[in-house]
C-alpha cells in the first residue's frame, strides 16, 4: 500500500498502475500534483487496495496512516447504524464520504463495507478540513472514491474458512461495464462483549455474529468522453444473537445463558450519479437512497427486566442534489473556481408509521483563488457560504467558512506548506428529532459543530522515495456527541468540544528485484471536553504505526501490511477514560499469475489470531475477527 505514489512498479491494467507522485483531484478540486498539494493527501490504486487483502473498501482503509479502525462484525460488517467509521485523526464524525466526486453519505453514515474493492479504480484521502470545498460532514477529512468507467471482463470465485464465499463477475467495454460482487461470511462467537449496568440488572452480554452477506451491483455507461451515468447498488445484511454471559445483580431472575435479543441487519442503499467534466466546467447530478432495517426479539429490557417484545424498525435517508464548478485560468499565475451546490435531503425516521418524515433544502456557494507569487510560492485562499432553508419546524441554520493555504517549492520534486482551514458539520435529522431504534434521546437545540484545522507540511519525491511530514492541530467547538444517563438507561445528544495535535509522517519506497515498501508513523492527542466531563479527557490511541511490504516479480505478487495503534484509551461517554490493550491488523495476501488469463490468490486476515479490542469507548468491546483466510480464482476473457 502506498501513501502517494511517479515509478511505475507493477501493472497489467491503468487501474492497477501506482506512482510516487500521482495526479490528485479532491484536496483543490482541479488536477495537480500531489508533491504540489498544500494539504494531507493519500492516493490508493485498486491494486494496492487488494495488495491489503480486503474485499471490501472498510476494511481496506484500516490500514492508512491517521485512520482509527472501529468494527462492529466480520469483515467490517456494521449493526445498522452502527458502522465501521473513517475516523480521521481522532474526530468521530468528520469524514465525508464521496464517489465520483459526489456526497453519498446518509445524515453522517456510510457503507464502506459494502463497496467491493473490485469496482474502485482508486482512493483520494484529504486528512484536513475540507468544508470549503465540499460542505458539512468534511470536519477531518474527505474519502473521495473514484471507480472504475472500463469493464474488466473478469469472473471471480473464492472460498474460506469460517464460511467464507466470494462471487464476482465483470463485463464491458469502453462505453459501458457492469459488475456483480457477492461476499459472505459464516457464523464468530463473541464478536463483542458488553457490560452491563442497568437498573434492574447488572452483568455482562456476549453477541454473536452469523449469516454476513453483501451484494454488490454497478453500472457504467460513457455517454460521451466528457459525460458518463453510472448506478451502484449496495445491500448488506447480518445476524447477530446476543447472550448473558455473566450476572452480578438481577430483580428479575435472569441467568447465564437467557437471550437478551436477536438482530437482523438490513442495509440498503441506491446511488445514480450524472457527471459531466471538460475541464473548465464540471457538473453532476445525483440520487442517494439508504435503507436501514433491524428486526428481531428482545427478551430483556433497556431497563434489565425480562420481557418478550418484537423488534422491528426501517429507516429512510434520501438526497438528491446538483454541483456545478467553472474553472478559469488567468494568465499563466491565476486559476480561480465557482461553484453552486444543492441538495435536498429527507429522512424518515420510521418507515412503518406516517408523520415522522423530515427535510430540508442544503444551499451553497464557494470560489477558490490560486495565485503564484513567483516560481516558487503560490497561494490559495476559498470561502464558501451554507444555508438551509424549507427545514422541519424551521431550524434553518448558515455557516461561512475560509480557507487560506500557502505552499513554498524548494524545487520540483520538493515543497513546503502551511494551511488553515474552517469546516462545519449541521446536526442531522436524527439527533435532533431522534431514530426509531435508537436508545438516544433527541435534541432539536444542537448547533452547528465548527472547527479550524491548522498544519504545516513538507512533501519530496525523489529517485525512489515519496517522503510525507505533517504537524497539525484541530480545535473543534460543538462537537455533537452522546452520552450515557445510567439512571435513564439511554443516551442524551449534547455540543461538546474536540482538539488533537499531532505529527505524521510517512515514506513509500519502491525497491529493487519487484520490492516496493511503505512506513507510516503518528503521534496525536485527541481530547475531548464536555458538559458531563468538564475536563479534557483522552480519545483513542497516541501512537499509530503502519507499514507494508511488496514483492512483484514474474508471475508472483505477494503483500504483507499492518497497523499497530498504542497507547490506546476507551473513553466512556460519562465517565473518565481507561487504558485497553493496543491493537495490531494485519494481512497477507499472494497471487500468482498462472497465464494471461487466469490467476489465484490467498488472502489472510488477522495472521497472529490476535484478539484485539476495536472499539474505542468504554463498557463494550468489539473484537476483530479471528484468523481467516480466503482462496479465490479470478479469470479475464
Amino acid at each position: 500500500m502506498s501513501s502517494g505514489g511517479g515509478t511505475v512498479v507493477h501493472a497489467e491494467e491503468p487501474s492497477q498502475a501506482f506512482t510516487l507522485d500521482p495526479m490528485v483531484v479532491t484536496a483543490t478540486r482541479y488536477e495537480k500534483r500531489d508533491v504540489d498539494v498544500p494539504a494531507s493527501t493519500t492516493v490508493l490504486t485498486g491494486q494496492e487496495l487488494k495488495d491489503t487483502g480486503a474485499n471490501n473498501l472498510g476494511v481496506a482503509l484500516s490500514k492508512v496512516p491517521g485512520i482509527a479502525y472501529k468494527q462492529f462484525g466480520p469483515s467490517g460488517a456494521s449493526m445498522g447504524t452502527m458502522i465501521n467509521e473513517v475516523n480521521i485523526r481522532g474526530i468521530s464524525n468528520g469524514t465525508l464520504v464521496m464517489v465520483n466526486g459526489n456526497p453519498v453519505s446518509w445524515r453522517g453514515k456510510y457503507n464502506l463495507d459494502s463497496i467491493a474493492v473490485d469496482n474502485i479504480e482508486r482512493v483520494e484521502i484529504v486528512k484536513s478540513g475540507g468544508s470549503v470545498l465540499y460542505g458539512s460532514e468534511a470536519m477531518g477529512g474527505v474519502v473521495n472514491i473514484i471507480l472504475k468507467k472500463k469493464g474488466s471482463n473478469t469472473i471471480g470465485v473464492g472460498f474460506g474458512n469460517r464460511g467464507q464465499q466470494n462471487y464476482n463477475a465483470s463485463v464491458g467495454n469502453e462505453k459501458f461495464t457492469i459488475g456483480y460482487n457477492l461476499e459472505k461470511f459464516g457464523k464468530v462467537n463473541g464478536i463483542s462483549e458488553s457490560d452491563i449496568d442497568y437498573n434492574d440488572f447488572e452483568g455482562s452480554t456476549r453477541t454473536d455474529a452469523d449469516n454476513v452477506e453483501k451484494n454488490n451491483v454497478s453500472l457504467g455507461y460513457n455517454i460521451t468522453d466528457n459525460l458518463n451515468f453510472s448506478y451502484n447498488y449496495f445491500e448488506t445484511k447480518v445476524d447477530y444473537n446476543r447472550f448473558v454471559d455473566s450476572v452480578k445483580a438481577t430483580s428479575s431472575g435472569i441467568v447465564v445463558g437467557d437471550q437478551f435479543n436477536g438482530r437482523t441487519y438490513t442495509s440498503k442503499q441506491h446511488t445514480s450519479q450524472l457527471n459531466y467534466n471538460d475541464n473548465n466546467i464540471k457538473a453532476s447530478m445525483y440520487f442517494n437512497q439508504a435503507d436501514i432495517s433491524a428486526n428481531g426479539p428482545t427478551y430483556i429490557t433497556s431497563k434489565g427486566k425480562k420481557s418478550f417484545s418484537q423488534y422491528n424498525t426501517k429507516e429512510r435517508n434520501r438526497t438528491y442534489g446538483t454541483d456545478v464548478q467553472k474553472n478559469w485560468t488567468i494568465g499563466e499565475k491565476s486559476k480561480a473556481i465557482f461553484g453552486m451546490t444543492y441538495q435536498r435531503e429527507f429522512y424518515d425516521k420510521s418507515v412503518f408509521t406516517n408523520g415522522d418524515d423530515y427535510a430540508r433544502n442544503n444551499w451553497a456557494v464557494y470560489g477558490q483563488w490560486e495565485q503564484a507569487l513567483d516560481d516558487k510560492n503560490t497561494v490559495i485562499v476559498g470561502a464558501r457560504e451554507t444555508w438551509t432553508t424549507g427545514a422541519t419546524r424551521g431550524q434553518n441554520y448558515n455557516n461561512f467558512s475560509a480557507a487560506g493555504q500557502y505552499i513554498h517549492k524548494l524545487n520540483q520534486n520538493q515543497s513546503l506548506y502551511a494551511a488553515v482551514t474552517q469546516s462545519f458539520i449541521m446536526p442531522t435529522y436524527a439527533q435532533m428529532y431522534g431514530a426509531s431504534y435508537s436508545s438516544a434521546i433527541p435534541n432539536p437545540n444542537l448547533k452547528p459543530q465548527t472547527g479550524t484545522n491548522y498544519e504545516i507540511g513538507w512533501k519530496k519525491v525523489s529517485d525512489n522515495h515519496s517522503w510525507k511530514a505533517a504537524f497539525y492541530h484541530i480545535d473543534i467547538t460543538d462537537n455533537i456527541s452522546a452520552t450515557w444517563e445510567k439512571n435513564k438507561s439511554e443516551y442524551t445528544y449534547a455540543n461538546e468540544d474536540f482538539k488533537n495535535t499531532g505529527v505524521e509522517l510517512t515514506c513509500d519506497i519502491v525497491g529493487k528485484d519487484g520490492l516496493s515498501y511503505n512506513w507510516g508513523i503518528n503521534y496525536g492527542d485527541p481530547k475531548v471536553k464536555g458538559t458531563k466531563k468538564p475536563y479534557w479527557d483522552r480519545k483513542f490511541g497516541r501512537v499509530q504505526l503502519n507499514g507494508g511490504i511488496t514483492y512483484s516479480k514474474d508471475k508472483w505478487r505477494s503483500s504483507l501490511t499492518a497497523s499497530y495503534l498504542a497507547d490506546r484509551v476507551g473513553t466512556p461517554s460519562s465517565s473518565h477514560s481507561e487504558k485497553i490493550k493496543p491493537y495490531l491488523l494485519t494481512s497477507l495476501s499472494t497471487t500468482y499469475q498462472m497465464d494471461k488469463h487466469s490467476d489465484i490468490t490467498l488472502t489472510m486476515d488477522n495472521i497472529l489470531n490476535r484478539k484485539d479490542n476495536l472499539s474505542h469507548s468504554g463498557g463494550s468491546a468489539y473484537y476483530a475477527t479471528p484468523f481467516n483466510f480466503l482462496l479465490s480464482y479470478n479469470y479475464k476473457f
